[in-house]
């Protein structure tokens, strides 16, 4: 789809309508895995984070109560790496990062999130629907990603521009936006005609343009092998649903500049695709060999950064600000929000600086960040 506009452009819901009417991209309700954690940053963004702020990736066990035995979550390669900033939580998919997050902010104010990008209608209280244990569709996930691009505001996918009855008269029309000056009777040295934007702004600007870097991120240094040799910015996230080692549901959800997109893999009947099935394998060579051909003739450009974005090169390990090199990234930040110039490395609740050697690591409702 246009991510300024909305409008479909390509859509495939099954391999015949002949065979079956059911359209998986709008009816077939899945559950997006990590693709639904970008919302969960998206949020933490708007509620005080910053790309560099350190999250504690180690493992974590949540007491439910009496008579319940703990939640417990690690992340699907059993590796961690301790004190780690937003944005390689997000870039590595980090599970217990993000549980981490989501307990700091509150699961409700994910709910609200999801809802407000169209992604997924009241979801409940629970810890596991930040990992994307709902259900929703592709369309909704590829809109949620498309209004990251378009500057955090939002839009609705259509199939239809307008429509006319058989007087020319239209009766519909997706676009509604006035356009000032429009319905001059002449030229009398007057200005160009103006759009009047009506469309809410879902979320800040700049945490749209953080979200969006981030999504770079992941393409960048966890998809190199998908998208060498792709000349233009791509923003994206991949998605695996099911155990281990066996996989359900696959996932890429992405934008250019130019087109949002979204691909799912999966049976009618949930049932294995086998052990060595993931989005990274399978959805994203598939956005790949899209894009290519639906971009081939246009021009390459980049992604739009809103007025009031500052960037400072950052050490992607520490958080902290470093000299420009090969180790230290441009990271984007909020007015004053970036990382002084020199500061030893902080985190909440006067917890020690040696974290990764211990824990209880975080007692329940605490989050180490920076």
């Amino acid at each position: 789809m246009d991510p300024q506009s909305g409008r479909v452009h390509a859509m495939v819901g099954g391999f015949s309508f002949d065979q079956s009417e059911f359209n998986r991209a709008t009816q077939a309700m899945r559950q997006p895995g990590s693709t639904f954690k970008v919302i969960v940053y998206a949020a933490a963004l708007d509620s005080g984070y910053t790309p560099s702020s350190l999250i504690l990736d180690a493992p974590l066990s949540i007491d439910q109560g009496p008579e319940q035995a703990p939640w417990s979550r690690g992340n699907h390669n059993g590796r961690y790496d301790g004190p780690s900033t937003l944005r390689r939580g997000l870039e590595r998919s980090k599970t217990v990062m993000t549980v981490r997050l989501t307990r700091d902010i509150g699961m409700p104010l994910v709910s609200d999130y999801a809802r407000h990008l169209g992604a997924q209608d009241d979801l409940p209280p629970l810890l596991a629907m930040a990992l994307g244990a709902g259900e929703t569709t592709v369309l909704r996930m590829t809109t949620a990603y498309a209004m990251f691009v378009n500057g955090g505001r939002y839009i609705r996918p259509t199939l239809i521009d307008h429509i006319q009855d058989r007087h020319g008269k239209t009766i519909f029309r997706h676009d509604r936006r006035a356009c000032t000056g429009c319905s001059a009777p002449s030229w009398r040295n007057q200005g160009a005609p103006r759009l009047v934007g009506d469309t809410e702004q879902v979320i800040d600007p700049l945490t749209a343009y953080q979200v969006t870097s981030l999504l770079e991120g992941v393409v960048e240094r966890t998809l190199p092998r998908v998208f060498s040799g792709f000349d233009r910015p791509i923003a994206g996230k991949t998605g695996t649903t099911g155990t281990t080692n066996d996989a359900k549901d696959l996932w890429f959800v992405g934008s250019t500049p130019e087109l949002a997109v979204g691909v799912f893999l999966g049976y009618d009947r949930p049932r294995s695709l086998g052990k060595s099935a993931y989005g990274s394998g399978h959805a994203a060579p598939i956005v790949r060999a899209f894009l290519e051909q639906a971009l081939a003739s246009k021009p390459r450009t980049a992604f739009r950064v809103p007025a009031g974005i500052k960037f400072v090169p950052v050490d992607p390990y520490t958080g902290e600000r470093g000299a420009p090199g090969a180790r230290s990234i441009l990271e984007a930040f909020k007015p004053g929000t970036e990382p002084p110039d020199a500061e030893p490395p902080a985190v909440a609740d006067g917890a020690p600086a040696d974290i990764p050697a211990r824990e209880a690591y975080a007692p329940p409702g605490s989050t180490y960040f920076r």
